[in-house]
């Protein structure tokens, strides 16, 4: 067994090694290729069918990857009481480290491999990491600082982004690049590391005075409500992406040549996530998740209207605000409703939400591209854009217009998957 460090009985350390981890497996092994993507298109070692495929395959793996960690307590229960979540998440930031290192080798075959990989792992730390600090955190007491950890994913894009807007000042290749992030995720592992070990809690112990209480699950709505609820989810996955992924090459094609503000818009969607994720943890327990849902598919429907019709530095600036602040909110509110939906089978359905969701990430980047090539950059991109839109709004009417009755949220015995 791990010896316990004083540190992991800290609620702050271990809400910031939580938030450090999401930050390196969101912001570097799942996000880090957006800011460099026009990197590697303007050193010509990829085209943008090309980069649209690496992004796929790395939502790809990222679903699989949480399929898999979902199905391990259950499929092989032996094994994962040795590999309890800490040394899992563990194995997933080394794997993370080593997988964006690689990407800077000149072994191009290699990268939809690479990137496939870099998904997995990410989804392993995800869930692993935000499964122990919510336990951990239960037995310290202090169960609701929990939600901070979900912080880190904008942290860590923003990291990234203002890494990639000094890199392409000093006229660095995107090799170079893919070796900083590297470093960089290196340097917050050791960060996490002295923190994120051992069982989170020892078998038989109570939680401490503050911990959460479950509260009566209410009867399961419908079918048609929980079909409803899955499709939205996933519009909302198909819905931000393509500008997750593409956005500063949208920006720099729509902005004038030599513009330094293409690069800066990666980092304020970053910055907008954790402020958006730090909102979201304070909404109330009576407010109706589905009128909350409503409302943040409409500010990224909006955020991404903006782009298109004010392709300015203003309006880019306004629409990376407008798509990062409900980007971590819509995965909070999403479970918690999901959980209300259906609890007697309250993980299976959050499984299934979360799949859709991943399906509508992992739809994206190949429509995007094959718009673009069928029409130009700009105005394949414009069409992309639109049918974006056109999924968080084609979302929004199936979540307001579900008959499902009341939308109180109960505490959340799994913790909520990013997308």
């Amino acid at each position: 067994m791990d010896t316990p460090s004083a540190l992991r009985d800290q609620p702050r350390a271990v809400v910031l090694a939580g938030l450090l981890s999401l930050a390196v497996a969101m912001g570097v092994g799942r996000f880090a290729f957006t800011p460099l993507l026009p990197m590697m298109l303007a050193d010509g070692v990829v085209n943008l069918a090309g980069g649209s495929w690496l992004a796929t395959v790395n939502y790809i793996g990222y679903l699989l990857g949480a399929l898999a960690c979902m199905a391990l307590p259950w499929v092989a229960a032996a094994w994962y009481a040795r590999w309890h979540p800490a040394r899992l998440a563990r194995v997933g930031l080394v794997a993370t480290v080593v997988l964006t290192l690689a990407m800077a080798l000149p072994l191009a075959d290699t990268w939809p491999a690479l990137r496939f990989a870099a998904g997995v792992a990410s989804a392993f730390v995800l869930l692993n990491v935000a499964s122990w600090c919510m336990v951990r955190l239960t037995v310290l007491g202090q169960p609701a600082l929990g939600a901070l950890i979900f912080c880190g994913p904008g942290v860590g894009i923003a990291l990234t982004g203002f890494m990639t807007s000094a890199m392409v000042a000093l006229h660095w290749r995107a090799a170079s690049g893919w070796a900083a992030f590297g470093v960089l995720a290196l340097l917050l592992c050791v960060l996490v590391w002295p923190v994120l070990q051992g069982r989170a809690a020892e078998p038989g112990r109570a939680a401490a005075p503050g911990a959460a209480a479950h509260a009566p699950a209410p009867p399961p709505a419908s079918a048609l409500a929980r079909a409803l609820h899955a499709l939205a989810y996933g519009l909302a996955g198909l819905g931000y992406i393509i500008t997750a992924t593409f956005l500063p090459v949208i920006a720099r094609g729509a902005l004038p040549a030599g513009s330094a503000w293409p690069d800066l818009f990666w980092p304020i969607f970053g910055v907008a996530v954790a402020v958006g994720a730090a909102l979201s943890s304070r909404a109330s327990a009576a407010w109706d998740r589905r009128w909350l849902l409503v409302g943040c598919y409409v500010l990224q429907a909006l955020g991404i209207a903006a782009g298109l019709w004010w392709p300015t530095p203003a309006g880019f600036a306004l629409g990376s605000v407008l798509l990062g602040l409900p980007f971590t909110a819509i995965t909070f509110f999403g479970l918690q409703e999901a959980r209300r939906l259906w609890p007697a089978s309250a993980d299976s359905f959050a499984s299934l939400v979360t799949a859709m969701y991943g399906l509508g990430q992992i739809a994206g980047p190949p429509v995007a591209a094959a718009l673009v090539a069928a029409g130009g950059e700009a105005a394949g991109f414009s069409r992309a854009l639109s049918v974006a839109a056109g999924a968080l709004v084609l979302g929004q009417g199936f979540m307001w217009g579900r008959r499902c009755g009341g939308g109180r949220r109960l505490p959340a015995e799994r913790p909520p998957t990013i997308g």
